[in-house]
């Protein structure tokens, strides 16, 4: 995975941030009991076991018997060549995760997750949505993943598969990530991955809403925790704060075809000890009147796990094209300037 280092006041802001991302103080936390399931809690950035261990303990909650809520909060932002980037839409939504422990010593983490687009003024969630760069009213297609599993172990995991799309897999090596020590007691966890593979939606069936014959996704992570509660052996789950930013082509259903530009993700995210009751009431109401499954993390492992790529090109149906339809061009580049004459 590719490193993305903090400067010192980013260290400190996301530190100062963390001050309050727990609902029980790590002090309180330490004198909780030693829980039934064993992991090494030990630090050690070179030990692959303390990496899994860890990694799944931030992800979920490696007590089968638990689930970990997780809320997500931000903006999308469109980008095209010779124009300011313009904010679209916000992003919101939540997940519910639990894990699997295997003979291994790996964990299955088995998640659902929805994400809503919602008005940048009201934030309430958006059926429809007015293209700035078309000028057409298109039906808004939230994000939802059922499921999104994966295992974690000792070794880096595989890329996404993405129903077979992407084969573009990793060598085997030792599951070590991006560590460092923060301020004040914080650790921070870096994590990304870059991918090119076969877009799911081919121009040739869906030239409204395919972006192109490949796809091209990077997304980032950055977790901050508190070293107590990493060392703490008796948690099984890490309460953090983090930001999640992600570069992917323009949103099928924003029905841009193979314009230029693309969208850019910025957006920050936490644990919700309370699950559904901490959880902000609009997002409930939306993802219950979807399904009430929404609320709740898989008890069982299923697949296959998609991209919402993938889940748009089995669940949607291409738009019909208008007669002499083109995509949206972006705005031609400026006359070269002339040079200042003294």
């Amino acid at each position: 995975m590719d490193k993305f280092n903090l400067s010192r006041r980013e260290s400190l802001g996301l530190a100062a941030l963390a001050t309050g991302m727990a609902a029980v103080p790590a002090a309180a936390r330490a004198h909780q009991p030693k829980p039934a399931v064993d992991f090494v809690s030990t630090i050690d950035f070179k030990d692959p076991e303390w990496n899994r261990d860890t990694y799944a303990r931030i992800d979920g909650d490696i007590d089968p018997s638990k689930e970990k809520c997780g809320w997500i909060k931000g903006k999308a932002m469109g980008v095209r060549p010779n124009e300011k980037v313009r904010t679209l839409f916000g992003v919101e939504g939540f997940s519910f995760v639990r894990m699997k422990k295997l003979e291994d010593g790996s964990y299955r983490r088995m998640l659902r997750e929805i994400v809503f687009y919602t008005d940048l003024e009201s934030g309430e969630v958006l059926d429809q949505w007015l293209n700035p760069y078309t000028g057409e009213t298109v039906k808004v297609v939230p994000i939802a993943n059922d499921p999104f599993n994966f295992t974690i172990s000792k070794f880096q995991p595989e890329g996404p598969s993405y129903g077979g799309l992407n084969t573009d897999l990793r060598e085997r090596k030792p599951f070590l990530q991006d560590w460092e020590y923060g301020p004040n007691g914080t650790m921070i966890l870096n994590t990304g991955i870059d991918l090119m593979y076969p877009n799911a939606l081919q121009p040739g069936q869906w030239p409204r809403e395919s972006a192109g014959v490949m796809n091209r996704v990077s997304e980032h992570f950055i977790y901050v925790v508190e070293q107590a509660d990493v060392e703490n052996p008796a948690l099984t789950h890490i309460p953090h704060i983090g930001s999640w930013s992600r570069i992917t082509p323009w949103l099928p259903w924003m029905l841009m075809g193979q314009a230029e530009g693309q969208i850019n993700y910025f957006t920050h995210f936490q644990t919700i000890p309370e699950g559904v009751e901490g959880l902000p009431a609009h997002l409930v109401k939306a993802a219950r009147a979807m399904d009430e499954k929404w609320l709740s993390a898989p008890t069982e492992d299923y697949g296959p796990s998609l991209s919402s790529l993938e889940v748009y090109a089995r669940e949607q149906t291409p738009a019909p094209v208008p007669e002499g339809w083109e995509p949206p061009k972006a705005p031609p580049a400026p006359e070269p300037f002339a040079p200042n004459k003294k």
